[in-house]
Protein backbone atom coordinates (compact mmCIF):
# COMPACT_ATOMS: atom_id res chain seq x y z
CA UNK A 1 0.00 0.00 0.00
CA UNK A 2 2.39 2.67 0.92
CA UNK A 3 4.43 2.03 -2.35
CA UNK A 4 1.50 2.62 -4.26
CA UNK A 5 1.09 5.71 -2.48
CA UNK A 6 4.52 6.40 -3.68
CA UNK A 7 3.88 5.41 -7.10
CA UNK A 8 0.74 8.33 -7.41
CA UNK A 9 3.05 11.05 -5.45
CA UNK A 10 5.59 10.31 -8.10
CA UNK A 11 3.33 10.65 -10.98
CA UNK A 12 1.98 13.80 -9.59
CA UNK A 13 5.44 15.43 -8.64
CA UNK A 14 6.44 14.32 -12.54
CA UNK A 15 3.61 15.36 -14.28
CA UNK A 16 3.31 18.73 -11.98
CA UNK A 17 7.01 19.20 -13.04
CA UNK A 18 6.93 18.65 -16.70
CA UNK A 19 3.88 20.84 -16.84
CA UNK A 20 4.34 24.09 -15.01
CA UNK A 21 8.22 23.63 -15.49
CA UNK A 22 9.54 23.62 -12.18
CA UNK A 23 11.22 21.55 -9.71
CA UNK A 24 9.06 18.38 -8.67
CA UNK A 25 10.79 19.60 -4.57
CA UNK A 26 7.98 22.14 -4.59
CA UNK A 27 5.58 19.10 -5.14
CA UNK A 28 7.20 16.36 -3.47
CA UNK A 29 7.81 18.28 -0.05
CA UNK A 30 4.12 18.92 0.80
CA UNK A 31 2.71 16.09 -0.34
CA UNK A 32 5.31 13.57 1.46
CA UNK A 33 4.68 15.69 4.82
CA UNK A 34 0.84 14.71 4.39
CA UNK A 35 1.51 11.45 3.47
CA UNK A 36 4.42 10.56 6.28
CA UNK A 37 1.95 12.52 8.92
CA UNK A 38 -1.10 10.24 8.58
CA UNK A 39 1.45 7.20 8.62
CA UNK A 40 2.08 8.59 12.45
CA UNK A 41 5.62 8.96 11.90
CA UNK A 42 7.41 11.42 14.94
CA UNK A 43 6.30 14.48 14.35
CA UNK A 44 9.74 16.17 14.54
CA UNK A 45 11.44 13.47 12.05
CA UNK A 46 8.37 14.19 9.15
CA UNK A 47 9.49 17.19 7.56
CA UNK A 48 13.08 16.10 7.48
CA UNK A 49 12.11 12.85 6.13
CA UNK A 50 10.17 15.05 3.50
CA UNK A 51 13.27 16.87 2.56
CA UNK A 52 15.78 14.02 2.30
CA UNK A 53 13.86 12.26 0.27
CA UNK A 54 12.70 14.91 -2.17
CA UNK A 55 16.39 15.77 -2.43
CA UNK A 56 17.29 12.02 -3.31
CA UNK A 57 14.50 12.19 -5.93
CA UNK A 58 15.59 15.03 -7.60
CA UNK A 59 19.05 12.73 -8.63
CA UNK A 60 17.14 10.96 -10.94
CA UNK A 61 15.47 13.77 -12.81
CA UNK A 62 17.95 15.92 -12.65
CA UNK A 63 20.03 13.39 -14.70
CA UNK A 64 17.56 13.19 -17.24
CA UNK A 65 17.02 17.12 -17.72
CA UNK A 66 20.69 17.65 -17.68
CA UNK A 67 21.23 15.13 -20.76
CA UNK A 68 18.24 16.99 -22.60
CA UNK A 69 19.64 20.44 -21.51
CA UNK A 70 23.30 19.51 -22.80
CA UNK A 71 22.00 18.24 -26.01
CA UNK A 72 20.72 21.35 -26.76
CA UNK A 73 24.03 23.14 -26.06
CA UNK A 74 22.12 24.93 -23.35
CA UNK A 75 25.00 23.65 -19.76
CA UNK A 76 27.72 26.68 -19.45
CA UNK A 77 30.11 23.47 -18.05
CA UNK A 78 32.88 26.23 -17.51
CA UNK A 79 30.14 27.98 -14.99
CA UNK A 80 28.55 24.58 -13.67
CA UNK A 81 32.27 23.77 -12.40
CA UNK A 82 32.46 27.04 -10.52
CA UNK A 83 29.56 26.44 -8.63
CA UNK A 84 29.16 22.78 -8.29
CA UNK A 85 32.13 22.45 -5.04
CA UNK A 86 29.97 25.12 -3.25
CA UNK A 87 26.70 23.83 -4.11
CA UNK A 88 28.06 20.20 -2.82
CA UNK A 89 29.53 21.74 0.39
CA UNK A 90 26.89 23.71 1.12
CA UNK A 91 24.03 21.32 0.15
CA UNK A 92 25.69 18.50 2.79
CA UNK A 93 26.41 21.55 5.21
CA UNK A 94 22.28 22.23 4.84
CA UNK A 95 21.46 18.95 5.53
CA UNK A 96 23.18 19.04 8.97
CA UNK A 97 21.74 22.39 9.82
CA UNK A 98 17.78 21.29 8.81
CA UNK A 99 19.00 18.39 11.32
CA UNK A 100 19.70 20.78 13.91
CA UNK A 101 16.12 23.07 13.02
CA UNK A 102 13.30 21.02 14.98
CA UNK A 103 10.23 20.27 12.76
CA UNK A 104 8.35 22.58 13.67
CA UNK A 105 10.24 25.68 12.76
CA UNK A 106 11.01 23.69 9.62
CA UNK A 107 7.31 23.48 8.17
CA UNK A 108 7.65 27.66 8.51
CA UNK A 109 10.44 28.20 6.93
CA UNK A 110 9.45 25.73 3.95
CA UNK A 111 5.59 27.42 3.89
CA UNK A 112 7.61 31.14 3.62
CA UNK A 113 9.67 29.54 0.52
CA UNK A 114 6.92 28.20 -0.79
CA UNK A 115 5.05 31.48 -0.88
CA UNK A 116 8.07 33.34 -2.03
CA UNK A 117 8.11 31.23 -5.20
CA UNK A 118 3.76 31.56 -5.88
CA UNK A 119 4.85 35.38 -6.22
CA UNK A 120 7.96 34.98 -8.00
CA UNK A 121 5.46 33.04 -10.37
CA UNK A 122 2.20 34.93 -10.25
CA UNK A 123 4.23 37.96 -10.82
CA UNK A 124 6.49 36.41 -13.79
CA UNK A 125 6.57 38.73 -16.79
CA UNK A 126 5.54 41.66 -15.44
CA UNK A 127 9.07 43.76 -15.86
CA UNK A 128 11.76 42.63 -18.00
CA UNK A 129 14.48 40.72 -16.90
CA UNK A 130 18.18 39.88 -17.25
CA UNK A 131 17.44 37.29 -19.21
CA UNK A 132 15.77 38.93 -21.80
CA UNK A 133 18.77 41.89 -22.40
CA UNK A 134 21.98 39.59 -23.53
CA UNK A 135 20.29 37.88 -26.68
CA UNK A 136 23.68 36.54 -27.35
CA UNK A 137 24.18 34.86 -23.95
CA UNK A 138 27.32 36.13 -22.81
CA UNK A 139 28.01 35.49 -19.53
CA UNK A 140 31.32 38.47 -19.32
CA UNK A 141 29.30 40.02 -16.50
CA UNK A 142 29.61 36.54 -14.01
CA UNK A 143 31.37 37.10 -10.99
CA UNK A 144 35.19 35.98 -10.22
CA UNK A 145 35.24 32.02 -9.40
CA UNK A 146 35.90 32.93 -5.51
CA UNK A 147 32.75 34.57 -5.72
CA UNK A 148 30.63 31.72 -7.72
CA UNK A 149 32.01 29.61 -5.46
CA UNK A 150 30.46 31.61 -2.45
CA UNK A 151 27.15 31.67 -4.31
CA UNK A 152 27.20 28.21 -4.97
CA UNK A 153 27.54 27.70 -0.98
CA UNK A 154 24.58 29.97 -0.34
CA UNK A 155 22.32 28.09 -2.75
CA UNK A 156 23.56 25.04 -1.68
CA UNK A 157 22.40 25.49 1.68
CA UNK A 158 19.17 27.14 0.87
CA UNK A 159 18.24 24.13 -1.08
CA UNK A 160 19.06 21.83 1.18
CA UNK A 161 16.70 23.47 3.85
CA UNK A 162 13.83 23.79 0.97
CA UNK A 163 14.64 20.13 -0.25
CA UNK A 164 14.53 21.23 -3.56
CA UNK A 165 17.01 20.93 -6.54
CA UNK A 166 18.30 25.00 -6.64
CA UNK A 167 16.59 26.07 -9.89
CA UNK A 168 14.40 28.59 -7.92
CA UNK A 169 17.56 29.97 -6.83
CA UNK A 170 20.24 29.10 -9.27
CA UNK A 171 18.26 30.55 -12.40
CA UNK A 172 17.71 33.75 -10.85
CA UNK A 173 21.65 34.28 -10.15
CA UNK A 174 22.61 33.56 -13.50
CA UNK A 175 19.74 36.24 -15.05
CA UNK A 176 21.03 38.79 -12.53
CA UNK A 177 24.92 38.31 -14.55
CA UNK A 178 22.84 38.80 -18.25
CA UNK A 179 22.51 35.17 -18.92
CA UNK A 180 19.68 34.05 -21.54
CA UNK A 181 16.78 32.39 -19.89
CA UNK A 182 17.92 29.06 -22.08
CA UNK A 183 21.48 28.49 -20.91
CA UNK A 184 20.38 29.23 -16.89
CA UNK A 185 18.00 26.71 -17.09
CA UNK A 186 19.96 24.60 -18.67
CA UNK A 187 23.02 25.09 -16.35
CA UNK A 188 20.42 25.35 -13.19
CA UNK A 189 19.74 21.88 -14.19
CA UNK A 190 22.83 20.51 -14.10
CA UNK A 191 23.54 22.11 -10.74
CA UNK A 192 20.77 20.21 -9.55
CA UNK A 193 22.70 16.85 -9.40
CA UNK A 194 25.75 18.28 -7.23
CA UNK A 195 22.84 19.21 -4.95
CA UNK A 196 20.95 16.38 -4.59
CA UNK A 197 23.83 13.98 -4.26
CA UNK A 198 25.20 15.88 -1.44
CA UNK A 199 21.57 16.83 0.04
CA UNK A 200 20.52 12.70 0.01
CA UNK A 201 23.89 12.05 1.67
CA UNK A 202 23.96 14.89 3.94
CA UNK A 203 20.56 13.65 4.81
CA UNK A 204 21.27 10.35 5.36
CA UNK A 205 24.24 10.83 7.34
CA UNK A 206 22.84 13.18 10.10
CA UNK A 207 19.75 11.38 10.12
CA UNK A 208 21.76 8.37 11.29
CA UNK A 209 23.41 10.70 13.56
CA UNK A 210 20.11 10.79 14.86
CA UNK A 211 18.93 7.38 14.63
CA UNK A 212 15.40 8.04 13.13
CA UNK A 213 12.98 5.19 14.40
CA UNK A 214 11.53 5.05 11.50
CA UNK A 215 11.08 1.96 8.94
CA UNK A 216 12.50 0.93 5.57
CA UNK A 217 14.49 4.83 5.74
CA UNK A 218 18.65 5.49 5.75
CA UNK A 219 18.55 8.12 7.81
CA UNK A 220 16.05 11.04 6.70
CA UNK A 221 15.60 9.34 2.99
CA UNK A 222 12.59 6.87 2.81
CA UNK A 223 13.75 4.09 0.38
CA UNK A 224 10.06 3.42 -0.65
CA UNK A 225 9.09 6.56 -0.97
CA UNK A 226 12.45 7.14 -3.12
CA UNK A 227 12.06 4.38 -5.33
CA UNK A 228 8.34 5.17 -5.95
CA UNK A 229 8.51 8.58 -7.05
CA UNK A 230 11.59 8.15 -8.59
CA UNK A 231 10.17 5.67 -11.03
CA UNK A 232 6.57 7.48 -11.61
CA UNK A 233 8.16 10.82 -12.51
CA UNK A 234 10.82 10.06 -14.76
CA UNK A 235 7.79 8.91 -16.90
CA UNK A 236 4.77 11.29 -16.22
CA UNK A 237 7.24 14.48 -16.49
CA UNK A 238 7.48 13.76 -20.16
CA UNK A 239 3.51 13.72 -20.52
CA UNK A 240 3.34 16.68 -18.52
CA UNK A 241 5.57 18.46 -20.84
CA UNK A 242 3.33 17.94 -23.87
CA UNK A 243 0.32 18.84 -21.93
CA UNK A 244 1.97 22.51 -20.98
CA UNK A 245 2.64 22.65 -25.02
CA UNK A 246 -1.19 22.54 -25.65
CA UNK A 247 -2.19 24.82 -22.69
CA UNK A 248 -1.41 28.37 -22.25
CA UNK A 249 1.83 28.61 -20.04
CA UNK A 250 0.67 31.65 -18.45
CA UNK A 251 -2.57 30.07 -16.97
CA UNK A 252 -1.13 27.21 -15.49
CA UNK A 253 1.88 29.17 -14.12
CA UNK A 254 -0.95 31.51 -12.25
CA UNK A 255 -2.29 28.21 -11.45
CA UNK A 256 0.77 26.61 -10.02
CA UNK A 257 1.34 29.67 -7.75
CA UNK A 258 -2.53 29.74 -6.13
CA UNK A 259 -1.79 25.60 -5.65
CA UNK A 260 1.49 27.05 -4.13
CA UNK A 261 -0.22 29.48 -2.03
CA UNK A 262 -2.45 27.35 -0.61
CA UNK A 263 0.33 24.83 0.59
CA UNK A 264 2.51 27.74 1.97
CA UNK A 265 -0.79 28.63 4.22
CA UNK A 266 -0.83 24.92 5.17
CA UNK A 267 2.54 24.71 6.06
CA UNK A 268 2.37 27.80 7.83
CA UNK A 269 -1.10 27.06 9.74
CA UNK A 270 0.54 23.64 10.90
CA UNK A 271 3.39 25.10 11.95
CA UNK A 272 1.52 28.00 13.74
CA UNK A 273 -1.40 25.87 15.46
Amino acid sequence: MEILIFLIIGALAGFAAGLFGVGGGTIIVPLLFIVFTQMDYSPDSIMHLALGTSLATIIVTSISSLMAHNKKGAVMWLVFKNLAPGLAIGCFLGAGIAGQISGLYLQLIVGVFLLWVAYKMFFAGKKPVASQVNAGGAHAELPSKPKQLAAGGVIGIASAIFGIGGGSLTVPYLTRYNVVMQKAVGTSAACGLPIAIAGALGFMFFGMQQQVDVPNTIGFVHIYAFLGISIMSFFTAKLGAKVAHILSPELLKKCFAILLTVVGFYFLYKGLA
